[in-house]
């Protein structure tokens, strides 16, 4: 295969007459590594994966592959492939003709086109279903199809468009191991567009999580889920909750703020002019069903909600201006002391697992 390039998109526009749906991003992908492009639908994850691959024209920007601006060149100058998510066989070839077909539109010879299909065919485990067509395989299947057609043309970059999203849950889980084994193996760059935050934790060495075409955050998973930047990473990602006020003091690496209803919370940070707006972060599971030790770390809610998750218990608690605070407790915590939809509680959390969350400037 062949080496693994860079990917660097520097400040890329993508406009659609009088809607931006990308704004002046800018973003390096390292070579050989695993790159999840996360957030909901109409962010701009996809436009971004296509700008990338050709399929979409730049409004702004550039793109660079390696050392090479790639910007102008037609998808198939560019030394990138992409698997798109409906995968795109054609019903009436076999296997070893759907992998080979951009072989042939190369002029490749016939022989040579084919034993390199069947190459690819093997490296996907398939070359037993070589004469088979598209109708006779399962979902999974069609998928090693797909990717050996994309890698047969040796690109220094694979892109993904959400390659999963057609897969039952447990053959996605089974070929989300297969595609990190395959990228270790290959070494090349991949790009993998996905929703799922529990698929880009799982496959990315780098996570970009993506809002209203602007990038949030982009760092390794550990980082996002530990250390979210912005409100909209902290409440995507699932695993922190998020309060929303204004700075009443910020004095010796600390800032107060104050929510509508009046609650104040403590947290480390950067100094916050006094009345700007605040988002603190609070770890789910770290939250604690015991009243404060000091001040503004804690609050007093009503529980509104309670879901066995078998080895959680994931209660919601109405209070401090949220109706969604979320408590995740471990099950034999919760039923040693269990609580009930309208108990009142007292919340806590230690000062480590509170985050002063950042803003994205337009």
């Amino acid at each position: 295969m062949s080496k693994a390039s860079e990917i660097d998109i520097v400040s890329v526009s993508k406009i659609y007459g009088n809607t931006t749906a990308v704004h002046a991003i800018s973003l390096k992908i390292p070579a050989g590594s695993y790159c999840c492009l996360l957030g909901p639908s109409g962010c701009g994850k996809s436009s971004t994966l296509r700008m990338i691959a050709g399929h979409e024209s730049i409004s702004r920007g550039d793109v660079r592959l390696g050392n090479t601006v790639v910007t102008d060149f037609p998808p198939a100058k560019r030394g990138t492939a992409m698997m798109f998510q409906s995968y795109a066989l054609f019903p009436h070839l076999d296997l070893i003709d759907n992998v080979a077909f951009s072989l042939k539109m190369k002029g490749v010879e016939k022989e040579e086109r084919r034993a390199k299909a069947l190459e690819m065919l093997k490296l996907m485990q398939m070359e037993g279903y070589a004469n088979r067509r598209p109708a006779q395989l399962s979902g999974g299947q069609q998928q090693r199809v797909a990717l050996a057609r994309a890698l047969i043309t040796d690109p220094e970059a694979l892109l993904l468009d959400e390659p999963l999203s057609a897969l039952d849950p447990f053959l996605k889980i089974r070929m989300r191991a297969e595609l990190k084994k395959l990228q270790k193996t290959l070494g090349i760059t991949f790009v993998h567009v996905t929703h799922s935050q529990e698929e880009a934790m799982a496959l990315a060495d780098l996570v970009v999580v993506m809002n209203d075409g602007r990038i949030e955050q982009a760092a390794p998973p550990r980082e996002v889920f530990e250390r979210p930047a912005t409100a909209f990473v902290a409440r995507f990602m699932g695993d922190h909750n998020v309060l929303s006020g204004r700075a009443v003091s910020s004095e010796d690496g600390k800032v107060v703020m104050e929510v509508p209803e009046g609650l104040k919370f403590a947290v480390h940070g950067d100094p916050q002019d006094v009345g700007a707006p605040v988002d603190i972060g609070i770890r789910t599971d770290r939250v604690r069903i015991e009243p404060a030790s000091s001040a503004g770390l804690g609050f007093n809610g009503v529980v509104s909600n309670i879901e066995y998750r078998g080895a959680s218990v994931k209660i919601t608690v109405l209070g401090a201006g949220s109706d969604d605070f979320t408590v995740i407790v471990g099950d034999s915590s919760f039923y040693a002391k269990p609580v009930a939809v309208g108990d009142a509680v007292s919340l806590s959390w230690a000062e480590e697992d509170v985050i002063l969350l950042g803003r994205v400037t337009a």
